[in-house]
């Protein structure tokens, strides 16, 4: 009886032994680098300016696609030394927007909104955690400033441009699939016609080539070379 006791005993023992060896191992735990990204950045581009993007980062090994569309609310939409009215009908022809914004006369707005479209290249894992991707491509932007007068009415200055930029972006792995992400980089805008309002109800558009495109344009405060630096968070699904 004694023998029979210890040889169950040893069969239990072995077969959880085996049991335990055998057992599969838990699925590592996913980055988030590998599936889509959604995210949401907030900093500086010629003035204040945000940005959402989609980022399919191994559409082939390394390579990537990344859509955006940006809206910045420039920190300057008029220039301030262009004279206000060369004309002279309404306001002295020396008197230029900067004066006529001190002396009350006049305020400024603006907006730009860019589309963009970006091919990337992961660079992998700097250190555990940190990732870094470059990117480049081409730009679409939309500008639109406004100049107003009060009673003596208003002037709004619209163009749309073609661009290219270059950039990096770095990411944090906060926790799953959250991650902090920097974005620093350079956009460069071509020249192009500009369209004027006036709150009279004349349009007019005026190319590079045509009599009274300096005057509009020295008014004009559009965007050539951009430096970018943003950041806010991503989240990979």
């Amino acid at each position: 009886m004694k023998k029979l006791l210890v040889l169950t005993l040893s069969a239990g023992l072995a077969t959880a032994g085996a049991q335990t060896v055998n057992t599969i191992p838990a699925t590592p735990v996913s980055t988030g680098l590998s599936g889509v990204e959604l995210g949401l950045t907030g900093g500086y581009a010629g003035g204040l300016s945000g940005e959402l993007f989609v980022h399919a980062p191994n559409v082939a090994g390394p390579f990537g696609v990344k859509a955006g569309i940006s809206l910045t609310r420039p920190s300057d939409s008029i220039n301030d030394n262009s004279a206000v009215d060369p004309s002279g009908v309404l306001f002295p022809s020396t008197l230029t927007f900067g004066e006529a914004k001190q002396q009350g006369l006049a305020t400024e707005s603006g907006s730009r909104t860019v589309v963009s479209l970006d091919g990337t290249y992961g660079l992998g894992e700097v250190t555990p955690g940190v990732g870094t991707t470059v990117y480049a491509g081409g730009r679409y932007g939309m500008f639109r400033s406004t100049a107003d007068f009060g009673n003596s009415g208003s002037r709004s200055y619209s163009s749309s441009a073609f661009g290219i930029g270059a950039g990096v972006m770095v990411s944090y792995a906060l926790t799953g699939n959250l991650s902090l992400v920097g974005d620093l980089g350079i956009d460069q805008f071509f020249g192009s016609s500009i369209t004027v309002s006036s709150s009279n109800g004349n349009v007019d558009t005026f190319n590079s080539s045509d009599a009274g495109y300096n005057d509009v344009n020295s008014q004009f405060v559009r965007p050539g070379t951009v430096f970018k630096a943003r950041v806010g968070i991503k989240t990979s699904f």
